[in-house]
């Protein structure tokens, strides 16, 4: 058994509501500011304890210029993960966890926080568009995705269903979660079905939301993790990266419809946490776009390739609290709210804790997938203290 598995624990989170995009008074570094409090609140920590930061796909907002803000005192631990988009979200994670673990540091902050004011549009596309693509007038996430997706739907024999699917159950779950952008918003499959392309085969609804906010989340050794306030939610295992057919300058039929989960990270995933795909009780997954998402859910031996897909992306099967393997409990980027996908990990830290608004009973393996179809791809297995 790998010796990163349990070694730390997420023991606080702060996830102040989202705001339409372009609407927060506040900035993205007063945003930032109030999660990380809301998670000592959440915690029980005092805020001049944390030492350590770490935040992902090009937040402008610095550790060392986090901790000054707190008046925290001392920082031991800065780190950005690299990569646009999601794919460093659950990558933050895994870094604050084997900080320490190691004894680099003893309380990490993990953040995220956007607003167009401060961050413009497209803030996750920024820098990640070289020649090959803007030479072809692609110039957009959503124009890379949506190539994929095509692919996926032709040459794998993915049924469409199956993206329907998931954002029909992201908008099912943001109905019991009052802090969901669509909440109060249920979407008629006809309205879908109806809504405009953004780039063939990604309607308006496949597409995730553009939201300010931020939110934060505490990581401690789990020596410590019983200290605080709530149960703890471990880290069971984390993994990172891509694969030598995998980058932004290649495009091969090898890889170009797989997430980006290739077979060696999500062998070693499972592997590290002592866990098969089937064992996972529930799955938060970064859906910048629903098809991606559903090739991450493919990639991780969750959910069938091809037309088999089909049959295993249903709302039945997808939606909390009672499905095979319920997905993005809180309304997901799709229907709860976008920042980069960090919401999405503080909703895998609450069903371990058991406080979602679409609880799925005796959740003890709470899995989070980050950035398909990105540069960079991440995933964090938690598992509370019965999983350990």
């Amino acid at each position: 058994m790998n010796a990163f598995r349990g070694a730390a624990a997420v023991v606080g989170i702060g996830s102040p509501r989202y705001h339409k995009r372009g609407t927060s008074e506040d900035s993205a570094l007063t945003l930032i500011l109030k999660a990380i409090l809301a998670a000592c609140d959440d915690a029980g920590a005092d805020p001049r304890g944390i030492d350590g930061f770490v935040s992902y796909a090009n937040d402008l907002n610095e550790g060392i210029a986090v901790g000054a803000s707190l008046g925290v005192r001392e920082v031991r631990w800065s780190t950005m993960i690299w990569g646009g988009g999601g794919g460093g979200v659950a990558a933050a994670i895994n870094a604050a966890a084997a900080a320490v673990a190691s004894g680099q540091a003893e309380c990490v902050a993990v953040y995220r926080g956007i607003t167009e004011a401060d961050d413009g549009r497209q803030s996750y596309g920024k820098g990640h568009f070289p020649p090959l693509l803007t030479a072809h007038g692609i110039v957009t996430p959503a124009q890379i995705c949506a190539l994929r997706t095509q692919r996926l739907l032709e040459a794998d024999g993915v049924p469409r269903s199956a993206m329907e699917a998931l954002t029909e159950v992201a908008y099912l779950n943001a109905q019991q979660n009052p802090d969901a952008a669509a909440y109060g918003k249920p979407l008629d499959p006809e309205v879908y079905a109806d809504s405009r392309w953004i780039a063939e085969p990604l309607r308006l609804y496949d597409c995730s939301r553009e939201n300010d906010g931020a939110s934060a989340l505490l990581v401690v050794s789990a020596e410590r993790a019983k200290e605080f306030a709530k149960p703890p939610a471990y880290v069971l295992s984390g993994v990172q990266g891509a694969g030598p057919d995998w980058s932004e300058q290649m495009e091969n039929d090898a890889a170009y419809t797989s997430a980006g989960f290739h077979p060696a990270l999500v062998s070693r995933m499972w592997n590290n946490a002592g866990l098969k795909a089937g064992e996972v009780d529930v799955v938060q997954v970064y859906e910048n776009f629903t098809g991606p998402a559903v090739a991450s859910l493919i990639d991780t031996g969750l959910c069938p390739p091809g037309a088999a897909a089909g049959e295993f992306m249903t709302v039945d099967n997808l939606r909390a609290p009672d499905g095979k393997l319920p997905v993005n409990t809180s309304g997901g980027n799709i229907a709860e709210g976008f920042v980069h996908g960090i919401g999405l990990a503080v909703e895998a830290v609450r069903q371990i804790r058991g406080t979602s608004s679409n609880q799925v009973a005796d959740a003890n393996v709470s899995l989070l997938l980050g950035g398909p179809m990105a540069p960079l791809v991440s995933a964090t297995v938690f598992g509370s203290e019965a999983a350990l």
